[in-house]
């Protein structure tokens, strides 16, 4: 049930009152005293649920996907005078802290579960602002605003990190499991909810810590593994097979929703409110790029460079032949009949002669593209389907990882459980340990490059490639797109122009942004810029990120 978005809106309403009926003092930061049992601190709960991160092109700040330049992939951004991502994180972080602080002295046994929720949503956006920031100031109480509390200095990273990962791991023990929601509590956070995300977190700190040296790197990890580990056994949450072999596929949108893969979604509603990614796509050109193509291995397991299985280049189609599944599942096959998502909706075949949407890599997203036509009514921004912020394939996937980074290997057992169940889904071969060992792989690589592409657009890669600290290496590489020359696509619109022909490599590879137009400075860039207006507003107190 999406009934969760009509009390959303509800409780952010709250706080348009008349103002000769508001009375509370002028000096506070808090709301007027409402809440008196679980039914208050629910509506309460109810507003935290807009901070949840919605469908987004994320990707094109990396190097798999591209639409048009941006200064974070391009590495030209600069300090902001203002930041919404530092502003929208405080703003729910209040909203939490007036929760926790409602609650003290409170008797009711059900106002826990909403208190627990807070916790969640203070954990949740923190860790947005410690994923791009690093250490931050940690605000816990609701202040006014002569309290010198609004102008702390920063905390570290990790007593940030320490603080997410509390709080997740108290509201764990107050939140209810899946099974136990009613139909209008469907979408709620649950324990599965914060023992996730406490994992992602962990998973991040303890890599960062690891490849950046900074702080204890297995402490987290193993933090991550324990946390993945309680997802795993609660016997909760599962793959999503609904589809049989298209079930990665079709997950993405309508038949996706409310699957026993959801562990953290953003919700829409058609008619409510609903939303207009695959339109999005379209319009913009959110576009893979050559570098998660060539990610993709063969259907016997090896990657491109190694399989014999791997056709080359020769004709439009022939690099998607006897690949993962997943890659025609995630971008589309050239000739292949879809609805574009226009109103009205259009059944296009794209490429070889009709230039639809290709853009400046040549490939098309196929993922998120939803086979429901009412979905374009309102101009093309009434789809239903939800983000899944929280999958249990990413679950499976921390594990495997964790384990991996903490101990040095993977048994077959660990494999088993983990990265196997995702690549039985799409009917991919085992990794096994003998595997990598006779083929020559890495098992690090091997490992990262499951991760990419079942993530693959989900809005994971920049990140991952920071905490990795491989940044400074993948960001200053060409975006490279699909290969024109030397072979059908030499004669075949849209490519046979002088505009496209000009932009290859040596190879014939389309370049839609030259390795010139990219940097990335290992000294700056591993942390986004503070907002400078932020650090006016702090007195003096409130310090930059290096080299900003």
């Amino acid at each position: 049930m999406k009934r969760i978005i009509h009390l959303s809106i509800f409780a952010l309403a709250l706080g348009s009152c008349n103002k000769a009926l508001d009375l509370k003092p002028k000096d506070t930061l808090s709301d007027a005293t409402f809440y008196r049992n679980a039914a208050d601190f629910k509506l309460g709960a109810n507003a935290l649920y807009p901070s949840l991160e919605g469908l987004n092109f994320n990707d094109t700040q990396s190097d798999i996907a591209f639409n048009t330049a941006n200064s974070i992939s391009d590495g030209t951004y600069l300090p902001p005078e203002t930041s919404g991502d530092w502003n929208n994180a405080y703003y729910y972080i209040r909203i939490a802290n007036n929760l926790v602080a409602k609650s003290e002295g409170k008797t009711d046994p059900g106002i826990k579960r909403f208190v627990a929720e807070a916790k969640f949503f203070r954990a949740y956006n923190y860790w947005s602002l410690l994923e791009l920031f690093g250490g931050v100031p940690l605000i816990t109480t609701v202040p006014t605003v002569e309290d010198p509390v609004l102008y702390q200095a920063r905390a570290s990273r990790k007593e940030t990190a320490d603080l997410i990962i509390k709080d997740l791991t108290e509201a764990a023990q107050d939140l209810p499991s899946r099974d136990a929601l009613i139909n209008d509590d469907q979408g709620r956070i649950t324990k599965g909810t914060a023992d996730a995300l406490r994992a992602r977190v962990a998973l991040f700190e303890g890599t960062w810590s690891k490849f950046h040296s900074d702080g204890d790197a297995n402490k987290y990890l193993d933090i991550a593994i324990s946390a993945a580990n309680d997802v795993m056994s609660g016997n909760q949450y599962s793959l999503f097979t609904g589809k049989g072999a298209q079930s990665y596929r079709y997950l993405f949108i309508e038949e996706g929703d409310n699957s026993s893969e959801c562990i953290l979604d953003r919700r829409y509603e058609v008619n409510v409110d609903g939303q207009g990614f695959p339109y999005s796509i379209d319009a913009t050109c959110y576009l893979p790029t050559r570098k998660l193509a060539d990610m993709y291995l063969c259907k016997d397991g090896l990657p491109i460079t190694a399989s014999p299985y791997f056709k080359g280049y020769g004709t439009i189609s022939s690099e998607y032949i006897d690949r993962d599944p997943r890659m025609t599942m995630t971008m589309v096959i050239p000739g292949t009949s879809i609805l574009r998502p226009f109103n009205p909706i259009t059944p296009i075949v794209n490429w070889p002669n009709s230039p639809q949407r290709n853009g400046n890599t040549g490939y098309i997203t196929y993922k998120y593209i939803s086979e429901n036509v009412y979905g374009n009514t309102n101009n093309g921004v009434n789809f239903g389907y939800d983000n899944h912020i929280i999958r249990y394939a990413e679950v499976l996937l921390i594990y495997a990882e964790a384990t991996f980074e903490r101990t040095g290997a993977l048994s077959d057992a660990d494999m088993n459980k983990s990265i196997n169940l995702i690549r039985s889904r799409v009917n991919m071969p085992a990794m096994t340990n003998a595997f990598i060992t006779r083929n020559g792989l890495d098992l690090r690589t091997e490992i990262r490059r499951e991760r990419n592409i079942e993530l693959a657009l989900e809005g994971f890669r920049y990140n991952d490639i920071r905490r990795w600290k491989t940044a400074e290496t993948e960001m200053t590489q060409a975006i490279r797109g699909i290969k024109i020359k030397g072979n059908d696509w030499q004669t075949i619109a849209p490519y046979n122009g002088a505009s496209y022909q000009s932009r290859t490599d040596a190879d014939g590879f389309l370049i839609a942004q030259p390795a010139s137009a990219r940097s990335f400075d290992p000294k700056k860039h591993y942390l986004r810029p503070l907002p400078t207006r932020e650090i006016a507003l702090y007195q003096g107190k409130l310090a930059q990120n290096p080299f900003w």
